[in-house]
């Protein structure tokens, strides 16, 4: 029987088409293309959507004819049918252009590493040497034995008795933060947690939301990491943004400061003195304001990529300011988290007008 390919909704629109009336313009996007001009390749204009909504002018479904001009090349999200000169949309999208370069960028797509990417993912397979990290990518992400701190800071060969220990530092099921040290010509990527500010996750919330892969949503930036003050009797907060779309917030812990303290020991020496509890999985106490507010951090995140906002540090604590704002104001007080929906609207409304 056939089939009847719909055009997909949008979760949140994208920026509106411009005029590239010119075909050798400069380019007008942020993400280096911009929106297509369908006379410039020789075909008419679509007719409008009944909605009269301009951002369905340049959205294409797999199949969908582009052009028959043999002067475009073809990029990422297109493709060229045998014995012609078509070039033809190969997934949902929004079309854009380089020169003459024609590409379809996908409405949503998974993560796709970069080195020096901050990532959060979750250990699902233990094996000899290293883990299996799901890191929201199409692969699996590998993190050897070799690439995190052992206990104590002893820099030394992993041997056997470390492979059979392996599950002491990390198990199925546990949340890492880490940092794409390499990648494979297949798209596979390697972490590594040789750093204090990376290693197991604890005394937090988990959020998945769309990462850079995906256009809006987290981004990358200057900070991936950072520690804010929690209103309304909350304690400090640890935020964690990954660019591939995984959020961990956590109650903030000074158990490394305290150490270094007690030790008197200098920053320099801080990778030599790893405490075994850095692979503890066993939470903290946390008090109820501050699981509050972090509760409500994670309703701003989600609110944000809701209504086609940025995730990075600076919309992150405006948004959670606001919230905190509009709680006040509600009858209930500072126990009012909620902010999906039409708060969700106004909260970023009111980050749009500042």
């Amino acid at each position: 029987m056939p089939i009847t390919i719909l055009p997909p909704k949008f979760s949140h629109p994208p920026p509106p088409p411009q005029d590239i009336s010119d075909s050798d313009s400069d380019l007008s996007s942020d993400d280096g293309g911009a929106h297509l001009d369908f006379a410039s390749l020789g075909l008419p204009n679509r007719k409008p959507n009944p909605a009269n909504n301009p951002l369905f002018t340049n959205l294409v479904t797999p199949g969908t004819l582009i052009t028959p001009d043999p002067q475009w090349m073809r990029g990422h999200g297109t493709y060229i049918p045998p014995h012609t000169t078509h070039i033809t949309s190969s997934l949902a999208g929004i079309i854009t252009r380089t020169n003459k370069l024609i590409s379809v960028s996908p409405l949503r797509a998974r993560y796709t590493p970069e080195v020096g990417d901050l990532v959060v993912g979750r250990i699902v397979e233990v094996q000899a040497k290293r883990w299996r990290v799901d890191v929201g990518s199409v692969q699996l992400a590998s993190l050897p034995l070799s690439a995190i701190n052992l206990p104590g800071g002893i820099l030394r060969k992993r041997t056997e008795t470390d492979e059979l220990q392996i599950r002491t530092f990390f198990a199925e099921g546990d949340l890492v933060v880490a940092e794409v040290q390499q990648l494979f010509q297949d798209g596979g990527a390697v972490l590594h947690t040789r750093s204090l500010k990376y290693g197991k996750l604890r005394n937090g919330l988990f959020a998945a939301v769309s990462g850079v892969g995906g256009g809006s949503g987290v981004v990358r930036s200057r900070r991936q990491v950072w520690t804010m003050e929690g209103q309304n009797g909350g304690g400090k907060m640890d935020v964690i943004l990954g660019v591939n779309g995984y959020v961990w917030i956590s109650k903030h812990v000074e158990q490394v400061a305290k150490e270094l303290e007690q030790k008197h020991m200098g920053i320099t020496n801080m990778e030599e003195n790893v405490s075994a509890g850095v692979y503890s999985s066993q939470n903290d106490p946390i008090d109820s304001d501050t699981m509050r507010e972090i509760t409500r951090l994670r309703g701003v995140v989600t609110a944000l990529v809701e209504n086609g906002c940025r995730v990075d540090e600076d919309m992150v604590i405006r948004g959670y300011a606001e919230a905190c704002e509009m709680a006040m104001l509600s009858e209930t007080g500072p126990e009012d988290i909620y902010l999906g929906g039409q708060r969700g609207e106004e909260l970023t409304r009111a980050l749009r007008g500042n």
